[in-house]
């Protein structure tokens, strides 16, 4: 049974992917990297750690590489998170699974500050239970930590019992990696052979998609039943005591001695005995 859910954000939740990879391309561009556009994006989904060794050398990058990263951080609070927007249907989505009494945690390569942000701009502040960012771990996706460290939040709850919704194969590949399934969204450009291959056990085009076939999707089977309002549990209360008021009242109807019922039923008999000739009556 599927008892929590941990959902990546970038993409995932909120439209942002394409607003990361230009915040990167401009930032490895003021370094002196001309980099193109389409090789940014495929990498969006890891964190920077692991990001810009796949366009910088060791030696810059120990070099700046902090400056780098600090740089691109700036430019994307200042330019591009205005511009991001919630996906359709997330708060709903996590009305559903909190209804089922699953718990539901963030787990993001994004910066803490930026995870606070995203939070406010899908409107889900008041349905997370637990978070872990880029700031919490050494290592981000593709490598398993930041999963890891979202497991050990939630306690008692272990991999067979949780899944990980998320967007972009470096989710489903550091999920596998200690025993999380994924769930792939299409909604953050990855193309679907590519979530496939990296290990999702089933794939929706958005979180409304997923909504809509909740039920039928590994997060609704086996799932806890939500439970029913006070309004839906009293009125089954009250039916229930009317079934046995009834059922108490016909067991004393009948418990009276037959001389004593009111003889109520001959002139009925006398009416369904009568012939089919006009005035007359069998005997």
């Amino acid at each position: 049974m599927i008892r929590a859910v941990i959902f990546d954000i970038d993409g995932t939740l909120v439209a942002s992917v394409d607003l990361h990879a230009r915040a990167w391309q401009e930032a490895l561009a003021h370094f002196g990297h001309t980099v193109e556009f389409a090789a940014v994006r495929g990498q969006i989904g890891k964190g920077g750690d692991q990001l810009l060794p796949v366009f910088v050398s060791q030696e810059e990058l120990a070099r700046r590489g902090k400056e780098i990263e600090a740089y691109r951080s700036q430019l994307f609070k200042a330019r591009y998170l205005p511009q991001v927007r919630a996906l359709p249907a997330v708060r709903q989505l996590f009305e559903r699974i909190s209804a089922n009494g699953q718990r539901i945690t963030l787990a993001s390569s994004a910066k803490a500050d930026e995870l606070t942000a995203y939070k406010k701009i899908a409107d889900i502040e008041d349905l997370v239970d637990e978070e872990t960012s880029a700031d919490d771990v050494e290592r981000s996706k593709p490598h398993p930590d930041i999963f890891a460290a979202s497991l050990g939040k939630l306690g008692d709850i272990d991999a067979t019992e949780a899944l990980v919704v998320g967007d972009s194969p470096y989710d489903a590949e550091a999920a596998g990696k200690i025993g999380l399934r994924t769930i792939g969204l299409l909604c953050g450009g990855f193309p679907e052979k590519d979530l496939r291959k990296a290990g999702c056990i089933t794939i929706y085009r958005t979180p409304a998609d997923l909504l809509m076939h909740f039920d039928q999707s590994p997060l609704g089977v086996g799932a806890p039943r939500p439970k029913p309002s006070r309004f839906v549990e009293h009125s089954l209360i009250l039916a229930l005591g009317l079934a046995v008021a009834t059922g108490i009242a016909l067991l004393a109807y009948r418990a009276v001695p037959e001389r004593s019922q009111p003889r109520m039923g001959w002139r009925k008999t006398r009416v369904m005995r009568k012939t089919t000739w006009p005035g007359r009556w069998t005997s």
